[in-house]
């Protein structure tokens, strides 16, 4: 008994559903039927209806990148209810702080090092990445006095913070 027709599991979304996928099924493009717990996430962190209006809200360009940040803030959200992805966030940011500070020690003993035990004359400032607040540092070092690495004056010789190299 072959069918001509060819038989096309229904998307994740519309078996978990349970309900008849049909083509241009808006879930089909990004619920694959082999990932079942992608959408399970989604629906139970955003709700199917809302994942639809998001998903035509946008321009099909964008949907891809749309499910895929619903799919991860989901899944961030399961294994972390509270935080979800700013629990992951911070926990990168909080490694980025300890690498700097790892990098900074590395560079005074390096600085130390190419000296041959010579006392350093100027101060070591620590580099700090650009964050999304970044701004707001610069204009109020610019407000109080301060050069772009948070000190007073310039690079006169007493120690303005310049780097030497």
């Amino acid at each position: 008994m072959s069918s001509s027709s060819s038989y096309n599991p229904p998307c994740a979304a519309c078996k978990f559903l349970k309900r008849k996928c049909i083509p241009g099924c808006v879930f089909a493009p990004y619920f694959p039927p082999e990932d079942p717990q992608k959408f399970m996430n989604v629906h139970k962190i955003f709700g199917a209806s809302n994942v639809t209006k998001l998903i035509n809200d946008v321009l099909p360009h964008q949907r891809e990148d749309v499910v895929s940040s619903l799919a991860y803030e989901a899944a961030a959200r399961v294994r972390d209810p509270v935080y979800g992805c700013v629990g992951v966030i911070s926990s990168l940011q909080q490694q980025v702080d300890r690498l700097q500070k790892d990098l900074d020690a590395a560079n005074a003993e390096l600085i130390q090092h190419v000296c041959n035990g010579m006392p350093v004359l100027t101060s070591i400032q620590p580099v700090t990445p650009a964050g999304p607040y970044h701004h707001v540092n610069r204009t109020w070092n610019r407000q109080n006095g301060l050069n772009s690495h948070g000190n007073a004056g310039g690079n006169s010789g007493s120690g303005g913070g310049w780097w030497w190299w």
